[in-house]
């Protein structure tokens, strides 16, 4: 069963159930999770809410790669061990193709997006828009990438199929498997890999610090919880209404990472759900109880925006539907964990804890 591209989320596991090292990141999980629920449903998009930057950097609602300020200077040939176990050396990075959103925003932030001669549709960032896209519905082309003729190919453990990988590698190119992200602590280890296999560590350990440093000041502006409250609880969900795919994220969504470093309870862990996701129901989300629900904007405005959403069996019996209290953030880096997570955390917290005291 297969679904929209356009409505996987980036960076998502192209052949659920299936990824080559085993592996899977939060995106991957999401992208399971929805095949199996279209199993089950029958098969059958928008920008973020623009919420005020509480964070250290600068023009946080734009959807741009702020590269290094320094040039990165290459330490070629290298030899990495690919996150699927095969040794690889990469001679050349003049022709970087990146196969997920996530490493696409890696390679062009430690300043080698020139080097990029193609991306895969989950790289939505201004710097990446013109690029030729080298992937049809949920899959990568071999033939797509062979004829841009890489010097060298980025891949997750959840990238396939497992026969373009191969036609890729056969070919002679330079493919590096990276694992996948599930939480913050892994955005540094992300960096290392893309950084360690394009012969720039130096730019890799500037960029970590950089984002950590960044990461570290939003953190600092969570507020203190009101006198007699608690922190508030936050259901994420998992929306795809054209497919009435309907989620409730659990202890491995991954978004349990973003939520605690904001101040907040993931709902859904709190509420004992210890699978990835589950169907969403009026028990489940009663259970949860949240304060707030998270949601990407594409799946917020694919049930017809907030007056959609409390229509979902459920979501208005929740604290959360009756105050309307909804925070939407880009499908494109919500749960990238890379380089731009201090916006993604910057603007959760600012639509979570309003300045103004209001909820909306």
């Amino acid at each position: 069963m297969r679904f929209s591209q356009d409505f996987a989320p980036p960076g998502a596991d192209r052949r659920p159930g299936r990824g080559r090292a085993g592996a899977r990141g939060p995106l991957g999980i999401l992208a399971t999770a929805l095949a199996l629920a279209l199993a089950l449903t029958g098969c059958g998009a928008g920008k973020d809410q623009g919420a005020p930057n509480t964070g250290s950097t600068p023009e946080a609602a734009a959807d741009r790669i702020e590269p290094l300020a320094t040039a990165p200077r290459s330490q070629l040939p290298v030899t990495v061990k690919s996150a699927d176990g095969a040794e690889v050396t990469v001679t050349s990075t003049d022709r970087i193709v990146p196969l997920t959103g996530g490493l696409s925003e890696i390679v062009f932030t430690l300043g080698l997006g020139k080097q990029v001669v193609a991306r895969d549709i989950t790289a939505t960032f201004e710097q990446a828009a013109k690029l030729p896209v080298v992937t049809r519905a949920h899959d990568v082309s071999a033939e797509s990438v062979l004829s841009l003729k890489p010097t060298v190919v980025l891949a997750e453990t959840t990238t396939g199929p497992a026969e373009a990988i191969d036609q890729i590698r056969d070919a002679g190119i330079p493919l590096v498997v990276v694992a996948p992200a599930k939480q913050l602590s892994d955005v540094g280890r992300r960096i290392d890999t893309v950084a360690a296999a394009l012969g720039v560590p130096e730019s890799g350990t500037e960029l970590k610090s950089r984002t950590q440093s960044r990461i570290d000041a939003v953190r600092k502006s969570v507020p203190a919880p009101a006198d007699g409250g608690g922190k508030p609880r936050v259901a994420f969900l998992y929306l795809r209404g054209s497919a009435s795919v309907y989620l409730l994220g659990g202890r491995d969504s991954g978004a349990s990472s973003l939520l605690e470093a904001a101040g907040a309870v993931d709902a859904g862990k709190a509420s004992g759900l210890k699978k990835d996701f589950t169907a969403i129901t009026s028990e489940a989300l009663a259970k949860a109880a949240p304060d707030a629900i998270l949601v990407m904007a594409k799946g917020l405005e694919s049930v017809g925006g907030v007056d959609g959403l409390v229509k979902i069996p459920g979501v208005a019996e929740t604290p959360a539907g009756m105050d309307r209290r909804i925070v939407s953030i880009d499908d494109g880096v919500l749960l990238n964990y890379g380089p731009r997570t201090d916006r993604v955390l910057s603007e959760l917290i600012a639509q979570l804890y309003p300045r103004d005291g209001a909820d909306k």
